[in-house]
């Protein structure tokens, strides 16, 4: 009988596995199954660019079922996973049908979720910056804002409208600073009487400064090009809380505003914060062995952003900065790595370690500028790191019908301001109108 190897998550690092595993094992070996809520797999680093309208949504976005040749996909989202009966369930998005998958071979690829640090308000009155509908979502609110400044009488609530905020100044938090200063230099001018200093852009950064994980240079020049693009960033000082009105600061300093973009961290999928018998990492993630293996359940693999991978020998002697980061980098190549583990798992052979060093670190910045550190310290900042920055990427997006849409859009910016209509097309969050913050992607309806 063929094994059962079931997928849990359609995105870099679940589509990753599935694609070696199609070309590892014959068909006769095995029974493949990805599972994911959604039905694309949409390419993150490219998110901010979507929110800014420089690039069209759907051409960051790829079919899952594109990507497979032989394995099937089912639409869910994953409501139980018991590992002791070795069964998952799933959800249908649409019907809300139940599907019972059973497996011999399970990989948890469910990715993580914005984290809220349990200060109020975050969820109620903030946009994340996660999922494609947020980068729609938080593109229409801005618009939407702009529209009613427009007919807004100077003032306390004008100023409101058009002040815009992010908090967090990491990767997401500077990049989406960054594109939405673009953003407004192109589209103000079609909104007389408004000019470009009328609109305020803050970004808040807990830490002492910018990028803190990266090497310093990088967080320096982000810091001035930012500065210079006249972004007021607020270091060292977090949220306190939220509001319809605006953010408090930890300081008391209380910040008037109608849009804010939450980019200050992540956590692993909920889903699997509950689950018995497996090892949690402090934020909720599994840790797992090198070799991607749940430690004390066999047949269980863990990858991406849920995964805590030791790069040390000794998991159990691993500090902080033992573990691969939850990059797009390191989810690509683990999933090749876990698949063939899976391969001599179920061929009776011995796994190996995941071993990997970071090709570097790359960010945009907007304004064709944009930070890039690689092995050995060399840091490269401004139009040649952009540059680079771009390249990378769109060689690393999937499927040239992509590439090619993308460059397309890209060389269309060149020549044309961005769009301004405001397509409502999603769910209530796209539309809500101002100055209440639109509900979180998966809230229940109002009453």
């Amino acid at each position: 009988m063929s094994a059962r190897i079931v997928i849990l998550g359609g995105g870099f690092a679940g589509v990753a596995v599935a694609q070696r595993l199609e070309k590892k094992l014959r068909p006769d070996e095995a029974q493949i199954a990805v599972v994911s809520r959604e039905n694309f797999t949409l390419f993150t680093p490219m998110l901010p660019e979507v929110s800014s309208g420089s690039i069209e949504t759907r051409h960051v976005v790829t079919p899952v079922r594109a990507q497979l040749r032989r394995s099937t996909f089912v639409l869910g989202e994953i409501t139980r996973i018991d590992l002791d009966a070795r069964e998952i369930e799933a959800r249908h998005p649409i019907t809300g049908d139940a599907t019972t998958l059973g497996y011999d071979q399970l990989v948890l690829g469910l990715g993580s979720v914005n984290a809220t640090f349990g200060i109020p308000g975050v969820m109620e009155h903030t946009l994340p910056l996660k999922t494609i509908e947020d980068a729609e979502t938080l593109r229409n609110r801005i618009i939407a804002a702009l529209e009613q400044a427009v007919v807004t009488e100077p003032g306390a609530e004008r100023d409101r409208l058009l002040t815009f905020v992010v908090v967090g100044g990491g990767y997401t938090g500077c990049e989406a600073a960054g594109e939405l200063v673009d953003l407004f230099r192109s589209v103000v001018p079609f909104y007389h009487p408004l000019v470009l200093a009328d609109v305020r852009m803050i970004l808040i950064e807990a830490g002492k400064m910018l990028l803190a994980d990266l090497p310093p240079r990088m967080g320096q020049y982000t810091t001035g090009n930012l500065q210079r693009r006249h972004v007021e960033l607020v270091l060292g000082d977090g949220v306190k809380q939220i509001d319809a009105d605006g953010l408090t600061l930890a300081s008391g300093t209380a910040i008037p505003c109608a849009t804010a973009i939450w980019s200050a961290g992540v956590r692993p999928s909920p889903v699997l914060k509950d689950l018995p018998g497996v090892v949690h990492a402090r934020n909720g993630g599994i840790v797992v062995r090198r070799d991607m293996s749940v430690i004390g359940r066999p047949g269980v693999w863990a990858i991406g952003d849920c995964a805590w991978i030791p790069n040390v020998a000794d998991a159990d002697q691993a500090d902080r900065g033992a573990w691969y980061p939850a990059t797009a980098q390191h989810a690509i190549r683990e999933g090749p790595v876990l698949a063939d583990n899976i391969v001599a798992t179920l061929r009776g052979r011995p796994t190996k370690p995941f071993v990997y060093t970071s090709l570097g670190t790359m960010a945009s910045l907007g304004g064709r500028r944009g930070v890039a550190a690689f092995p050995g310290g060399f840091v490269l900042t401004g139009f040649l790191a952009w540059f680079l920055w771009r390249t990378y990427y769109l060689a690393r997006l999937p499927g040239l019908d992509r590439r090619l849409r993308v460059t397309v859009d890209w060389t269309l910016g060149l020549l044309f301001p961005r769009d301004i209509a405001e397509m409502r097309l999603y769910t209530e969050r796209g539309g809500s109108p101002l100055p209440e913050m639109p509900a979180p992607v998966g809230a229940p309806p109002p009453p």
